[in-house]
């Protein structure tokens, strides 16, 4: 199904996690992954000037070597990086367009859209650039990627009819779970009839080595499926999707991916069911209850991202990948400003006003213990 007026089949290259060799993006392995990706007649590219030699590699690898009408090229402006003024943002689309060289962008989103992100764009007035940009031919569709609340999903697609599509964090761990509302942020989308890009399928490469109850499940149902493509096909089963992102990185993926997306077909009842238990075994796991509701952070005098840091926890504790769990800890305490778990004076004002009833000071102090 076509939208937006574009034919593009169901599985895009995310470039962000591209290959490595000797320290840089491995050109030659990444020329083999376009090759393959693109004989198969899948067509979708998405880089961004924050993935750092991204888009100088998809410039040799796929600008330089295919006619442009063969590819759609999705990139993202990241206003909120190192910008002080709206030049310094306008320019990130110059800089864009000149290391990739594909002459316009087929997608052009503003990179993360959410929580105090959101205000930069709009004080740049880049959703005027961007439309400008329209134009003039050197974007071909407008949109946004995200990760905040489906209420401020709601506030911005409302603001901003002319977004024409966004770009979600879907996955079916994330489905529910109540600090990324997968669910509720695609609904929200769909809501205002918007087509939506898919991001994190397999949640950074988590769910391609998930907990050995939800890997025994996938077993039992398709002893050859990989628990990845799971994990593809559940997104891509969702109405309203334009295509879904799979960072691959090396020809590995790329081929596996590849052998149950060239001819993808909507999930059976069946296929579905076995879902359905997965998502029951992953919530079946014990996890600290925190919602994310944040009463505690409005009490805390230490300021400590409390939330952030169980999200963290709870990452380590499902996937036993302590680097993730401390990229979560850096993107949500650090990076929203809040102090680490080491600094609870355990006064108890939090736990005084949590609906969960958590012993936040305890799990605090396991969490500083487990993340440093």
């Amino acid at each position: 199904m076509a939208y937006l007026g574009e034919e593009i089949k169901k599985l895009g290259f995310g470039l962000m996690r591209l290959p490595q060799k000797d320290g840089a993006i491995d050109i030659e392995q990444v020329k083999v992954m376009v090759d393959k990706f693109l004989s198969l007649g899948f067509t979708y590219f998405d880089t961004a000037w924050a993935y750092a030699g991204s888009e100088d590699a998809i410039r040799q690898a796929l600008v330089e070597r295919y006619p442009r009408d063969k590819f759609q090229l999705a990139t993202k402006n990241a206003a909120w990086i190192n910008c002080k003024t709206r030049e310094d943002a306008v320019n990130q689309f110059e800089t864009s367009l000149k290391q990739t060289e594909a002459g316009h962008f087929d997608f052009y989103l503003l990179h993360n859209l959410g929580e105090q992100r959101t205000k930069v764009f709009d004080d740049f007035d880049l959703w005027e650039f961007v439309k400008e940009k329209k134009r003039e031919g050197l974007i071909k569709h407008i949109g946004f990627s995200f990760h905040s609340t489906p209420e401020e999903l709601d506030e911005i697609l409302t603001a901003h009819p002319e977004a024409e599509f966004v770009q979600l964090q879907i996955n079916y761990a994330d489905w529910d779970n109540p600090a990324i509302q997968s669910r509720g942020c695609y609904e929200t989308a769909r809501k205002h009839n918007k087509p939506v890009i898919i991001m994190e399928p397999v949640k950074g490469g988590m769910l391609a080595n998930p907990p050995e109850s939800v890997e025994k499940i996938f077993k039992a149902a398709d002893e050859k499926a990989s628990c990845a493509s799971w994990a593809i096909r559940f997104a891509a089963d969702l109405d309203g999707v334009i295509t879904v992102l799979s960072g691959m990185s090396n020809t590995e993926q790329m081929e596996d991916n590849l052998s149950y997306m060239k001819d993808f077909k909507k999930l059976s009842d069946g296929e579905r069911e076995t879902l359905n238990k997965a998502q029951a075994a992953l919530n079946a796991i014990p996890l600290i209850p925190c919602t994310t509701c944040n009463y505690c952070a409005k009490v805390c005098p230490k300021n400590i991202g409390i939330s952030g840091t169980f999200t963290a926890a709870n990452i380590y504790t499902l996937y036993k990948d302590m680097g993730a769990a401390k990229h979560q800890e850096d993107w949500l305490v650090a990076g929203h400003q809040k102090t680490k778990a080491s600094e609870c004076i355990k006064c108890g004002k939090c736990e005084g006003v949590c609906p969960q009833h958590i012993k936040i000071r305890d799990e605090l102090e396991k969490a500083a213990a487990l993340l440093g």
